[in-house]
């Protein structure tokens, strides 16, 4: 009798009615719900346009998402780490590649028509919006006749010190996405320096600004992902050399008339471009 008392009373709490959910307390959702995790493409793009724009998205969070690996597992003793941000803490760099990748993108908007006139400009692929539509960014039909994709790092010529970080579609969106404040940190990704040399410079007198420049984002993420990824262990660094429109500012000989000097100098900063709200800048 005294077992079957115990066996009762270790039973009957299951045999009472399950307490239900006042109105006063609040119904538990997915946190993340309604989050958008995929970069948004307006309809001004037609099926091809945004057929080759998602694959250069997928592979800008690619680019972003190695970068981010490398950090991960090398930390700030990897060479490659040194190079661009020297000592600075890994936290920041970390950030803003999981911000590309992983961040919401509700709002970050890509079109292919030309809101704004600048794609009619001579040698213009793209550009932010600006004070315009800060979310915004056009991608002109430049940008899908120059661009190359992953596959092709290290190939035509191209390496880290000389070519351009937007010759790959991926490092360009890259570059684009950072002006948009939600991804950029509102304003925290700048342009604080701009050719290869520079940021080099500007990663042994400033990490705190290396970290946070724009190209400096971009250097690092193609030379990890070109020699972790694209030729391991080799890679494609290369060896950075004056451009040539360096070498005509710099020694312009009596012989080149002001004509064919400026010819020179154009042909050498197609890469120059100005925003919608009047900043410029050299990419």
């Amino acid at each position: 009798m005294l077992l079957l008392g115990i066996s009762s009373a270790l039973a009957s709490p299951a045999l009472l009615p399950r307490e239900t959910a006042s109105a006063s307390q609040p119904t538990a959702t997915a946190w993340s719900k309604g989050a958008v995790t995929l970069y948004p493409i307006h309809a001004s793009c037609n099926a091809t346009e945004r057929a080759q724009l998602a694959h250069a998205l997928h592979e800008a969070e690619t680019l972003a998402r190695h970068a981010a690996d490398h950090i991960l597992r090398w930390g700030n003793s990897s060479s490659i780490y040194k190079k661009y941000f020297g000592n600075a803490p890994i936290g920041e760099p970390v950030g803003w590649y999981e911000n590309v990748v992983n961040g919401d993108k509700d709002g970050v908007l890509f079109r292919c028509d030309n809101p704004d006139g600048n794609c009619e400009q001579d040698g213009w692929a793209g550009h932010w919006r600006g004070e315009n539509a800060t979310s915004e960014t056009v991608i002109c039909p430049l940008s899908y006749e120059l661009r190359r994709p992953l596959e092709a790092m290290c190939g035509f010529g191209w390496d880290v010190a000389n070519g351009a970080t937007n010759f790959y579609f991926a490092s360009d969106l890259l570059h684009r996405l950072y002006h948009v404040p939600k991804v950029g940190g509102y304003g925290i990704v700048e342009h604080y320096a701009g050719e290869y040399d520079e940021c080099l410079e500007l990663a042994e007198t400033n990490s705190e600004e290396a970290v946070r420049n724009s190209d400096s984002l971009q250097y690092f993420a193609l030379e990890a992902y070109a020699y972790d990824i694209a030729i391991p262990g080799e890679g494609c660094a290369g060896k950075w050399t004056a451009t040539s429109s360096e070498v005509v500012s710099q020694s312009i000989v009596p012989s080149v008339t002001a004509s064919e000097v400026v010819s020179i100098t154009s042909s050498a900063a197609q890469e120059c471009h100005t925003h919608s709200d009047g900043t410029e800048h050299c990419t």
